[in-house]
């Protein structure tokens, strides 16, 4: 599986993030703009597309498709659905970038991790000490 990466731009926070996803939301999808389509776009429907948050990855949508825009551009389908991750380290970029599925972080809670999960607000705080 194929996943993309984006900045989630003008967010300060996870919260943030999520108010904007969920007043984006249509059907329970969101379209997100961008330029071009991706190449590899077959691919990417049923993978996700992680969010960067300060450097880090912090959740991920399920992209359900793409479709025409106007202008020539293309909306990326996204599920409205916003699911926290495991912060990873991640430089910012513009536009998108692909990830591989063994690169992409696991999700909170994830039946794989040891005790309960963290809040996502608790681990931002704890990533920008150092401490997650």
């Amino acid at each position: 599986m194929l996943h993309i990466t984006r900045i989630a731009f003008a967010c300060d926070s996870f919260a943030t993030l999520a108010d904007r996803m969920t007043s984006r939301a249509t059907e329970g999808k969101v379209r997100l703009t961008t330029r071009y389509r991706p190449k590899r776009h077959e691919e990417l429907v049923g993978g996700s597309l992680y969010w960067i948050l300060k450097h880090r990855l912090v959740a991920r949508s399920e992209i359900l498709g793409f479709e025409d825009a106007e202008g020539g551009r293309t909306y990326i389908v996204l599920s409205d659905k916003l699911v926290p991750v495991v912060p990873v380290p991640r430089r910012a970029h513009q536009g998108w970038r692909y990830l591989a599925a063994v690169d992409a972080p696991p999700d909170f809670g994830d039946t794989t991790s040891s005790g309960e999960a963290l809040p996502p607000e608790l681990t931002e705080q704890l990533a920008e000490i150092g401490l997650f």
